[in-house]
């Protein structure tokens, strides 16, 4: 394909061999020994934390934010104040976007199962929510309060006592203001300014200010990733999160603009983003460069989005929407764009994605912000056996049983005849016992 020297390097591909296997090189993009290097590190953070408690989280801090958060925890007052700080413009957007994850969040909360067996007998699963939820809120490159409201959200509708946000310090020793007046929209008040692997180690361990929590969720940075991974069976995590991508399946209908401007709004993430087109129109494909070009003209994070354009974007042309979806599974995408002419069929054609955007009104950016669905999501392929952060992250199901007479004779010769098959003796001897 004829590139223009002035437009971004972006792959081109038509071979499905080649596609498959460049799909799988980006949803594997953050393996290897950089990984293996960084995981010796965490654990090193994580053994320091769990041993010293606040003054390693404070000494940390100091090494790798520049910052001393001494006290940890920021004033319920000040979150009042930042809420009280926006323009109204931006609060009047929080707040939209609030009632909707919180309609839909409210639509997820499990019921209980009761069960009458055939012979009497009770049987249940009783859902409830966990005590204590630690919440990850990133910084750094960007501050998202859209992360506070999806994580909380979920966590308060599930009715968790005791939400527990850890974000790292901003240059000055705060947290971003917004994220602050975020946290307040979703009655969060004890809020730690700590980042980082340390930041999950705290919650994972707990310290003198920062309780041990029972689940964490949120994502972050590669450290933060492996802190989670590392802590999970000490406590529950959501999902090891990686760095985002979006893929777009478009056909002749879609427009270059709109396609350059979804794969650039994945890309301006981090340089670790992958943005991927899979097309049946060799007209889209030839115009994506320029396209992609035109937008990158003057943006605030051009370097950061030419890096995973460059790195980690890719297009396909197709023969057939088939074969794109095929792709797209094989791929498992975190986010995927149906630009296409019957986007609902397609859509039932796919069966590996953690959401689905159908359609030319359906930017990725509103599932980010303000659609209702969860937003944090499966990825680097993790899409085929997982799903959305949601109300049931923050609860847990107890089954409930309760035999009477009847039901144990009715099933006990059974259960004695399956536990002396396994050598279990006490087992078959603890229903003989009662039915003697």
């Amino acid at each position: 394909m004829a590139v223009s020297p002035a437009a971004p390097t972006i792959d081109c591909l038509r071979d499905e061999t080649q596609a498959g296997q460049r799909l799988v090189a980006i949803a594997e993009r953050t393996g290897g020994q950089q990984m293996a290097e960084a995981a010796q590190r965490v654990d090193t953070i994580l053994e320091q934390v769990a041993a010293q408690g606040d003054q390693a989280l404070l000494e940390l801090s100091e090494r790798f934010d520049g910052v001393r958060p001494d006290p940890l925890r920021i004033p319920a007052e000040r979150l009042a104040e930042a809420w009280n700080g926006l323009e109204p413009r931006l609060k009047q957007s929080l707040e939209l976007a609030h009632g909707r994850i919180l309609d839909f969040h409210q639509r997820q909360l499990p019921v209980d199962l009761k069960v009458n067996g055939p012979h009497g007998e009770q049987l249940g699963r009783r859902w409830r929510p966990v005590a204590k939820a630690g919440l990850y809120v990133p910084g750094g490159r960007a501050s998202y309060p859209s992360t506070v409201l999806m994580n909380a959200v979920p966590a308060k509708v599930a009715g968790v006592e005791r939400l527990v946000m850890v974000t790292p310090p901003g240059p000055g020793g705060e947290p971003n203001p917004t994220v602050l007046a975020a946290a307040h929209l979703a009655g969060i008040d004890e809020i730690y300014r700590v980042g980082g692997a340390q930041a999950i180690a705290a919650l994972a361990w707990g310290t003198e200010s920062i309780p041990r929590v029972d689940v964490i969720s949120g994502p972050g940075n590669l450290y933060v990733t492996l802190a989670k991974k590392a802590v999970y069976g000490r406590v529950a995590i959501d999902s090891l999160a990686g760095p985002s991508e979006v893929l777009v399946i478009a056909d002749h209908t879609a427009s270059a603009d709109l396609v350059a401007a979804d794969l650039l709004a994945q890309a301006e993430h981090d340089p670790l983003a992958a943005a991927i087109l899979l097309t049946t129109s060799e007209e889209l494909a030839a115009a994506m460069p320029a396209a992609l070009e035109r937008q990158l003209q003057g943006h605030p994070r051009a370097e950061i989005t030419r890096a995973a354009i460059r790195d980690w974007g890719l297009i396909v042309v197709c023969r057939d929407l088939e074969q794109a979806a095929s792709l797209s599974d094989r791929f498992a995408p975190e986010h995927l764009e149906l630009l296409v002419e019957d986007p609902v069929n397609l859509a039932e054609r796919i069966r590996h994605a953690g959401a689905i955007f159908m359609g030319p009104h359906t930017p990725e950016a509103v599932g980010d912000y303000l659609a209702g669905p969860n937003h944090t999501l499966p990825t680097s392929g993790t899409a085929r056996f997982a799903g959305a952060l949601s109300v049931e992250t923050f609860m847990r199901h107890t089954s409930l049983i309760q035999f009477n007479r009847a039901a144990l004779e009715a099933t006990g010769p059974a259960v004695v005849t399956l536990a002396e098959s396994e050598g279990l003796h006490s087992h078959a001897e603890s229903v003989r016992r009662r039915l003697g």
